[in-house]
């Protein structure tokens, strides 16, 4: 959730630091600080709100040192005031980042307290400067310091640490918090993630958990969990820096909901071997894992969990198998019932999301048959950490509330339940046409849907001032509405929910007056008399129903029923495509209302905190 990046080298590091920064914006943040070793001279600066007054107040100082270490942090411990900002410093000597929860901190806090040690802030993290600080004094060594700290430190953590005493190492460690160590010449990094030093390097090293890396200028030394150097290789990533940029578009959000038919062309071009599915691209070993499978067990988070939500029909009407959805933050909590030769599933954008990581870790000693990861980072933990996995080819997602990460996931989820039906019976033929027909075709309805840009953001100027909104779908249109709800919510801050339809009369109902926007997504399937039925109740209650539909002539238009058209996609494509216009829709109330679109209040990109 927080930011994170490290600088040591033969020249002042603060242009890398706020560089970093703000290329780590995109996670999350309330306040931002650095510092720096001039010497052995420890300096901070730190300010709330956005990184750029933190440069201007930088700017102002003339602060400099050829090391230090940089944060952006999202409040968790104390609310969001400067001497809770990072980083945290102990006695002058030591001073620390950290992304994570800390959840033995206040047993810490008070030992600490008890040892004389003064405390500034409500954090966690100040506990871990000040541990640190203690080992330093008892062993001589930063490293060794970090090393004793790192056990007696119970939650998730990613930690950088820098000390007056030894100005030429700088020492980072990791346990169920990404981090990475950029790797240049004659001077090395470490931050949260590879985009926040892409203007330094493109070689890192992709920290393994429990790892703790001592870095200096020109040499990097991991040490595994038990305290034995280990090698982990360098990697060259292959994101460009204008990946990451907004180009043309005034919002990443809208970029990147611009850039969904080149992802799915992408993805799906991964999973084609002469024009039919290869079950390699889940693995090597997906041939002998798939096999036998007679159910699936999906787990996710927010967007992912709603992805899940239409993997689940997608698994249960083409591959004929049963299949459960749960949100990975309750999953092992509930001592859950595994079925025998069943497919543990996770989805995230990051990979690092730190509920779903811990289901994962949960599965694999549960007795699930095989874990499969889909994702879009590569080098994440969850891939990593999974028996299979499928990379999609959605490029980096800067904006908070996910669009193209969510679609190529749904896409991802048609091509797995493809692969099963083939081990259920589905003939070649058959297969061949879905691929064809209905997954080949995905970008083109998608840029078909981008070109009702103008008609959607009508709907937006009529649904800007309303302080609540409803969402209907049936069947896989469901999770879609839900989507549609999540998003409206997360960046315009109007409170909205979705149903199924057909649970209007269970209570919804008595919501709908002439104040009340209803928005239906609406395909012309097996189910669309029935959701069209439930319309009627609505319009029936003076709701305003705003329709998304490719069975126009099926509703009459007037001021309290407007109609967008939507092209006609086969039935398993169809939750992709109705997914454009809500993504659209949304965006164009928050930008309406005024609001932060990339960076809504409250709300990180990646949540690696449980």
């Amino acid at each position: 959730m927080c930011g994170l990046v490290g600088a040591i080298a033969n020249r002042d590091v603060i242009p890398v630091l706020v560089d970093g920064l703000r290329n780590l914006e995109y996670r999350g943040y309330d306040s931002a600080g650095v510092a720096t070793l001039n010497g052995d001279v420890l300096n901070k600066q730190r300010a709330v709100g956005k990184v750029e007054i933190l440069a201007g107040q930088l700017a102002a100082s003339g602060m400099s040192g050829s090391m230090g270490i940089g944060h952006t942090r999202w409040a968790t411990h104390g609310s969001p005031v400067e001497h809770n900002a990072h980083p945290h410093v102990s006695t002058e000597m030591v001073a620390v980042v950290h992304n994570g929860i800390i959840e033995n901190y206040q047993a810490l806090r008070t030992e600490l307290s008890n040892l004389g040690y003064a405390f500034e802030s409500q954090t966690d993290t100040e506990v871990i400067a000040h541990r640190i600080h203690f080992h330093l004094m008892q062993k001589g060594s930063l490293l060794a310091a970090v090393q004793a700290t790192v056990p007696e430190l119970e939650g998730a953590f990613a930690i950088a640490a820098i000390s007056s005493e030894e100005p030429s190492r700088m020492i980072a460690a990791r346990l169920g918090s990404p981090l990475v160590v950029g790797i240049g010449d004659k001077e090395n990094f470490v931050a949260s993630d590879v985009t926040a030093l892409l203007s330094e390097t493109r070689q890192f090293i992709y920290l393994e958990e429990g790892d703790v890396a001592d870095i200096r200028s020109d040499s990097v030394t991991v040490y595994n969990r038990y305290n034995r150097r280990a090698e982990r290789p360098i990697q060259t990533s292959t994101l460009e820096k204008h990946a990451a940029s907004k180009g043309d578009y005034p919002h990443y959000m809208l970029k990147e909901i611009h850039e969904q038919s080149t992802a799915l062309r992408q993805t799906l071009s991964t999973a084609l071997f002469e024009e039919s599915l290869n079950e390699r691209c889940f693995g090597d070993n997906a041939a002998s894992l798939l096999t036998g499978i007679e159910a699936v067990q999906i787990c996710a988070c927010g967007t992912s969990y709603h992805a899940g939500l239409v993997g689940r029909h997608l698994i249960e009407t083409v591959a004929k198998r049963s299949c459960w959805v749960e949100h990975a933050s309750e999953f092992r909590y509930r001592d859950p019932v595994v079925p025998a030769n069943t497919l543990f599933v996770v989805l995230s954008q990051s990979g690092e999301t730190a509920d779903t990581l811990a289901a994962l870790r949960y599965a694999r000693t549960a007795g699930y048959a095989a874990s499969l990861a889909i994702c879009n980072v590569a080098s994440s933990s969850l891939v990593r950490e999974s028996d299979l996995h499928f990379l999609t080819q959605a490029g980096p997602e800067i904006g908070v509330a996910s669009t193209k990460a969510f679609t190529t996931q749904l896409l991802a989820l048609n091509i797995l339940a493809l692969l099963l039906a083939r081990r259920n019976g589905m003939d070649a033929i058959t297969e061949a046409a879905i691929t064809a027909h209905s997954l080949k075709k995905a970008c083109f309805a998608v840029e078909s849907v981008l070109s009702l840009d103008d008609q959607i953001r009508d709907v937006a100027t009529q649904i800007v001032d309303k302080h609540h909104a409803l969402f209907l779908g049936r069947g896989a249109m469901y999770p879609i509405a839900l989507e549609g709800a999540l998003k409206l919510k997360e960046i315009s801050y109007i409170h909205a929910e979705a149903y199924p339809g057909g649970e209007l009369k269970h209570g919804p109902l008595a919501l709908v007056d002439h104040e009340m926007p209803v928005i239906a997504a609406a395909p012309g399937n097996k189910l669309f008399a029935k959701i069209q039925a439930n319309l009627q109740e609505v319009e029936a209650r003076g709701g305003q129903l705003f329709v998304f539909t490719d069975k126009p002539d099926s509703f009459t238009s007037n001021d309290r029923c407007q109609v967008i058209t939507m092209p006609s996609v086969d039935e398993i494509l169809a939750p992709l495509v109705y997914t454009i216009p809500l993504q659209l829709l949304a965006y164009h109330v928050a930008v309406i209302r005024g609001n932060n679109v990339d960076q809504p209040r409250n709300l990180a990109k990646s949540v690696t905190v449980e």
